[in-house]
Order: C-alpha cells, then structure tokens, then sequence
C-alpha cells in the first residue's frame, strides 16, 4: 500500500496522506511496519506537541500581553533544552560577524542554538550577541502566525544568512547545513498550510528576495541554502519546508529528478508530527560529524594602533 500522494503543482511539490473513501487524510508517519523506535518516538514527541498547545491555552488567560508571548517562549526552550544534544546551547539575542558596528540594526532573535564551544557575549541588559560561526539555527516563537509576523521572520531569516562566517571544517561527515537554519514554530495558525505557503511567495516577492537556482538531485539541494526560512511548523496544524532538507519522506530520486525543477517549498497539514519534523531537523544538523575552528584574524581588522613594536 502507498502511504504517500504527490500532488504536483509548477510551485510545489504537496506530501500529504492517502485519502480514504470518507475524504480524510491518513497521517503518513503512521506507516503500519515503523520500528518500535519511530512509533516510541513520534508518541513521545506527539505527547510533548498537545501539552504545548495546552499550556498555549492556558498563558492566553494571562491579562498582561508580556507575559502572554513569554511562556510560549519559554516552552520550546524547555523543549529543546530537554531533547537536544549537549553538543548545542540555548540563547536568545543577536548574532553578530566580522562586519557588524555597535549601532548597527540587528534582529533580536527569540531563539539561537549555538555550539557549546563558543561564547556568547554579553552586552548588559540581558541582551546577548553570538558569532555567526557558532550559530546553528533560530527559531522564532508566534503565539498565532500571521502574514505580518512571518514576513518579519522572513527578513530576519535573509539577514542572519547573509552574514559572514569565518571558519575552517578540518574534518566532516553527514549532512552540513549550507547556513544557519532559521525556523518559525507558531501555536496556532491559517486552518491550512496552504495559506502560509501562499503567504511565502507574496512575502519574496515583495522584499525582494530571489530564490536560488536549485538542482534537480537531493545531493544538489542540500548544498543551496534556503533565501530565507527553512521551515514553518504550526503545532497541531502542519508544516512548510524548504525543499532542501535531507528529509525526504520516501520521495525517490527518480520522482525528485522528474519534477525537482519546479519545486522550492513542500507542504502538509498535519495534526500530529510537526514537533518530530522539528526535532529530527534540529537532530541533523547538530549531530553530523564536523570540526572547524574560528579563523580569528577576520575579526583583526577593527584593531587600531599607530605602530607595532617587538622585542626580543
């Protein structure tokens, strides 16, 4: 039986489930032969996905507008703290590269995941800075995704991939994100994912943001950052993915090769899941195996002095 349906558009290529005689979607990490793994897995994360959109509820009684974003805020961090690699640390703030100046515009991010190995930066008033060269992904938090708040994390997203990093990869192996990975996770959101998509396109075209020139094998797009965000997930709603992404859903490389040329976004509805699609992004990018080092001397330039003496 065929547990996945391509509906083919000349924008995006649609994975949703088989739709039964009663016209209802059928989710596709439900495969009957999962391992006990993915099944422990997904009902663990599907668990965690219904006890944030519950405790969304409940901050939304809080009669102050701060503390209503803060505790949503505060739940995927807990969430992330408490099932990623220790390899990565959690923050929030800025991130900064060799060419940012200290009145400069910068995004506040409410989200970084960064290598451990790195600093952060403080700069007081509990305002952090991080380097380009550790940042691993963002993610910004929206009690309710609107057009307007995901093209603010659209503009984010292309300004953090448009910083420079400076470090050397001595050794890797495994999927390497091609850039900082930038998400948005929303708690509530259009019924359909359809419409973000939709919202996407209209929000490119506006600032002005061109999409890459993408290849037709997986090999060739894992290699072209996304322009801007990497994924929307919307808690019990769906998701939106860049068509970049080493998870493939089963989609075969012959299929991909045929119709890949079209094809930037892929989208679902799903009532379960995207907390998994989420984790399982998050879990490849941190846990391939790199090692690279900071080349210093990009940040040397801003030193200023009248001479440079030695001795012996």
């Amino acid at each position: 039986m065929n547990y996945e349906r391509l509906f083919l558009s000349s924008q995006v290529c649609q994975i949703v489930g088989v739709c039964t005689a009663r016209n209802e979607s059928v989710d596709p990490f439900k495969l009957e032969r999962a391992n006990d793994l993915s099944i422990l897995l997904k009902a663990h994360l599907d668990s965690v996905e219904k006890t944030l959109i519950s405790q969304s509820g409940t901050a939304k009684n809080s009669g102050h507008s701060l503390h209503k974003g803060s505790p949503r805020e505060s739940f995927i961090r807990e969430f992330l703290e408490g099932h990623l690699s220790e390899r990565v640390a959690i923050g929030t703030g800025e991130i900064i590269d060799v060419h940012s100046e200290p009145d400069g515009k910068r995004n506040q991010h409410d989200i970084i995941i960064y290598r451990r190995s790195y600093p952060k930066i403080d700069f007081g008033g509990h305002i952090y800075g991080f380097m380009a060269e550790s940042v691993i992904a963002t993610i910004e938090v929206k009690s309710t995704l609107k057009k307007d708040d995901l093209r603010d994390a659209v503009l984010a997203a292309h300004r953090a991939k448009s910083l420079e990093r400076n470090s050397y990869i001595v050794i890797s192996n495994g999927y390497q994100p091609p850039s900082i990975l930038s998400y948005v996770v929303a708690y509530n959101g259009p019924a359909h994912t359809k419409t973000v998509y939709g919202w996407l396109s209209s929000i490119h075209n506006d600032l002005h943001i061109p999409y890459p020139v993408m290849g037709p094998t997986l090999g060739e797009r894992l290699l072209c950052p996304s322009p801007s965000l990497d994924s929307i997930f919307v808690l019990g709603k769906g998701f939106v993915q860049f068509d970049n992404s080493p998870l493939t859903f089963g989609v075969l490389e012959q299929v991909r090769s045929e119709i890949a040329h079209s094809i930037r976004w892929r989208y679902a509805d799903m009532k379960s899941g995207n907390l998994l699609l989420l984790f399982l992004s998050l879990t490849a990018a941190i846990n391939s195996l790199a090692d690279s080092y900071l080349q210093p001397n990009a940040y040397l330039p801003s030193l200023e002095f009248k001479a440079l003496y030695f001795g012996d």
